[in-house]
């Protein structure tokens, strides 16, 4: 009976870390940086800038405030879907 619910958890630790971790593969990928076009892509998001010099030189605000309303109408929608 123990070695059974022991390998249960230990299945159950092995499900929940492979979810926790990305395979790698490029379409699972969060953002793309193309020097030759000085763009930078968010893909979680779908954001675009052509502002890539400025954003590695830490001008950051534009694509911090597009995270933090992606993020805002997830939680807004999250929460309606919930009453």
């Amino acid at each position: 009976i123990y070695d059974k619910e022991h390998q249960k958890y230990i299945d159950d630790i092995a499900a929940r870390r492979k979810t926790m971790v990305s395979t790698g593969d490029r379409s699972a990928k969060i953002r793309t940086y193309n020097y030759p076009q000085g763009r930078i892509s968010d893909h979680r998001i779908g954001l675009t800038l052509y502002r890539l010099e400025s954003v590695l030189n830490g001008d950051l605000d534009e694509l911090i405030d597009a995270l933090i309303t992606a993020d805002t109408a997830e939680k807004l929608k999250s929460d309606s879907a919930e009453v």
